[in-house]
């Protein structure tokens, strides 16, 4: 397994606490002027703001790395995986697009 993806799992399992009427998912950031890509953990009780816990920053700059990371994600949880700064910017493996359109405060 993946040293990033145990890392980002074993932050991740404690904040992940099941309560009801609570949203939970995970960001991935790309941040081009670092050149890295950075992952948070978001929850959101009815009613309430969106809390943001960084995970982990992935400092390997590259699309192929973060592809497989993804994929162990998604195999060890079902958390929704929102992306960010990726508009127009496609998988290497299958050339999917990653990200549609830019949310309104990219």
């Amino acid at each position: 397994m993946n040293k990033d993806l145990t890392i980002i799992y074993q932050r991740l399992t404690p904040l992940f606490k099941r309560i009801s009427h609570t949203r939970y998912w995970l960001q991935v950031v790309n941040d081009p002027y670092d050149r890295s890509y950075n992952f948070f953990f978001n929850s959101q009780r009815q009613n309430e703001r969106v809390k943001s816990i960084p995970l982990h920053k992935l400092r390997d700059y590259d699309l192929t790395t973060l592809e497989n990371l993804i994929t162990g994600l998604k195999a060890k949880t079902n958390l929704t995986i929102e992306f960010v700064d990726f508009a127009g910017m496609r998988w290497p493996s299958t050339q999917k697009v990653i990200q549609w359109r830019r949310e309104q405060l990219e």
